[in-house]
């Protein structure tokens, strides 16, 4: 699959969503895909940044990192979006960046790629499969062939997410992603890279 283009386009706040988005670089990787990394611009006031320290910290961390642009996303054959689940729903600063496609999606450019997701947020119940079925609504208006990593192997009967990867967080919002959702992770970026390869004719 070395000729599959991969985009992984993710927006994080405190760095649970980097620390996803870095596994599915190295799992997309290892896949023979070749990668490239992007995050969303942040949206939020300094006022907010600086008033939860993890936040700040991760700002700092990653601010002069490439940030997404839509010839990212032209450019892939696959594309793995990643956001925090913010009240069941996309954060807006992906929400964001997919808005601003609209000359691409016009153009069709958007169109025909292979596209899945990925969430977290701090409880098991708090939004996660809305988040991402909310996201996947935007893929279908891209024209783009989701390819969700269902049950396809026994893995996913212990992370349980049928719909992209997901982590929860904890109370202190600092939980560490598992060998459950490293193995998820991996899987679902295998699958879309697979997947991209065999309409590209790769496979």
């Amino acid at each position: 699959m070395s000729n599959v283009k991969l985009a992984i386009i993710y927006y994080s706040s405190t760095g649970t969503i980097q620390k996803m988005a870095d596994r599915l670089v190295e799992a997309g990787q290892k896949a023979g895909a070749e990668v490239r990394l992007r995050h969303v611009e942040e949206l939020a006031p300094p006022q907010a940044i600086s008033s939860n320290e993890e936040w700040a910290r991760h700002y700092e961390q990653i601010k002069d990192e490439p940030k997404a642009s839509p010839d990212d996303i032209v450019w892939a054959d696959a594309v793995l979006f990643g956001t925090p689940t913010r009240y069941g729903n996309v954060s807006s600063q992906l929400k964001q960046f997919i808005d601003t496609l609209g000359p691409q999606w016009m153009q069709g450019l958007l169109a025909d790629k292979v596209y899945a997701g990925f969430t977290a947020s701090q409880t098991a119940h708090g939004g996660q499969e809305s988040t991402l079925l909310t996201l996947y609504n935007v893929i279908i208006h891209f024209g783009g062939i989701l390819v969700p990593p269902g049950y396809t192997e026994p893995l996913k009967f212990v992370d349980g997410n049928p719909y992209g990867v997901s982590h929860v967080t904890g109370p202190e919002n600092n939980a560490p992603l598992t060998e459950a959702e490293h193995d998820a992770l991996d899987h679902m970026t295998r699958r879309v890279v697979t997947v991209a390869g065999k309409l590209k004719g790769d496979g």
